[in-house]
């Protein structure tokens, strides 16, 4: 099947997308909570505050909140530290115990620690993050839920093509994949589509415009994070990699060691019961719905954990 490509000035959701990025400068004052007691504690009793991270926009606000609510709810003594901002302003303060817990991704922090890590399966990229760990850091269960590359397309362009996983792509003409500029030289990109999934594409440097363009209809296939909320604003299919093109980037819980014991039974729970999907509709409630981290958390915890 040959595609034309059609010029088009896409229908821009950049009121959606633009409030999803504001709202990453959400609160990063310390707020403190815990038991009526002023004591920390469920689960042994421990008087010490737990003190939690967030990087420096929603998605991951959204889920150190959830932590710190469940771990209040479980008569623990919390502190929030969030909005801190990316790996290297956030890792030292995790390394020396002022920050006890933070929401992290298995496959991106993996490759911080080990960039030649060659695991791409979730059980594979978590076992090698566990060895890659440096002492002192936890890594709890990792969770259903991801925040990783993912390629998409279009619902339309599904349903015309019959595709579900990145392999249906193979045979299909004029496909255009956007991305990143990083993307075209990425092991996961255009020739890690040729070799793994035997998938023709041309590449584009579409950037910050990747999902306005495939929704316009020119480029075929687009890279967009799984958690983005456009994936369900814009009626995206992501298509499954059954074969581990991308490195896994699951949910992960990084504890302090002389903590993670003791919150591991509340902390697991959440990251078992967080699918992609519900972090994705989260976003969206963020997003698009301007509704706070506490309320998105809150209603998530008593959906799931009460």
């Amino acid at each position: 099947m040959s595609i034309s490509r059609t010029r088009v000035l896409p229908a821009l959701g950049l009121a959606a997308v633009a409030a999803f990025a504001l709202s990453a400068c959400g609160s990063s004052d310390s707020l403190e909570g815990g038991s009526p007691s002023g004591g920390g504690g469920g689960n042994g009793g421990d008087s010490s505050t737990i003190v939690i991270g967030s990087q420096q926009y929603p998605s991951n606000e959204i889920i150190a909140e959830i932590y710190a609510q469940a771990l209040e709810n479980a008569d623990f003594t919390v502190e929030r530290n969030f909005s801190i901002g990316q790996r290297d302003a956030y890792m030292p303060s995790l390394e020396d115990g002022s920050i006890n817990l933070f929401p992290e991704y298995t496959g991106n922090l993996l490759q911080y620690f080990d960039a030649d890590a060659t695991a791409t399966t979730a059980d594979d990229v978590y076992a090698a993050l566990q060895e890659a760990l440096p002492d002192g850091l936890t890594a709890l269960d990792y969770s259903p839920a991801t925040d990783q590359d993912s390629y998409n397309v279009t619902a339309a362009f599904a349903e015309e093509n019959d595709l579900t996983e990145i392999g249906d792509l193979a045979g299909i003409e004029g496909l255009t994949l956007g991305g990143a500029p990083e993307l075209e030289t990425r092991p996961y990109g255009p020739e890690g589509l040729k070799s793994v999934y035997d998938v023709d594409v041309q590449f584009e440097a579409t950037a910050d415009t990747t999902v306005d363009e495939l929704v316009a209809g020119n480029i075929q296939i687009a890279n967009v994070y799984s958690a983005d909320p456009r994936i369900e604003t814009e009626d995206l299919v992501t298509l499954e990699d059954p074969e581990g093109l991308f490195l896994a980037s699951n949910v992960v819980p990084i504890a302090s060691s002389d903590v993670a014991d003791e919150i591991a039974d509340v902390i697991n729970a959440v990251s078992a019961a967080m699918t992609p999907e519900e972090l994705v509709a989260m976003n969206v409630q963020s997003s698009v719905d301007q509704r706070s981290t506490e309320d998105i958390a809150a209603e998530w915890i008593a959906a799931n954990l009460d």
